[in-house]
């Protein structure tokens, strides 16, 4: 009897956490372009192990629809991120541009683009 509840306790105990639940699924990216150069990225993923994994995903978009529309650099302005149901969002503004904008957060969208392929982050 006693081995009986220890199987019945056995198949509730959730299953051990494999490789795959660690691997990201990008769920896309949708652009809007607000004003002249200041364009909004949303992006949704799941299986983000904290913020900043989603926050990247906005980011390599941002470089690589730079790079899409003949510029060079871009200057990140915000990112929010939140979660729902298991499903990251991130919602990012960032301003484009042909030469290196002022600012601290800037990027060099070649530069982010190549990153984002080497980590396996998709782009636009």
């Amino acid at each position: 009897m006693a081995a009986i509840a220890l199987l019945a306790l056995a198949a509730c105990a959730p299953a051990s956490p494999t490789a795959e639940d660690f691997i990201p699924e990008y769920k896309g990216v949708e652009t809007a372009l607000l004003d002249g150069d200041l364009v909004q990225f949303n992006v949704a993923m799941t299986k983000a192990m904290v913020p900043e994994n989603v926050a990247a995903y906005a980011e390599c978009a941002a470089a690589q629809y730079t790079l899409i529309r003949g510029y060079g650099f871009a200057r990140h302005v915000r990112t929010n991120v939140a979660i729902e149901g298991g499903v990251w969002r991130a919602d990012a503004v960032y301003t484009i541009s042909p030469s290196l904008p002022k600012g601290l957060k800037t990027i060099d969208a070649e530069v982010v683009t190549e990153n984002c392929r080497d980590k396996g982050i998709p782009t636009v």
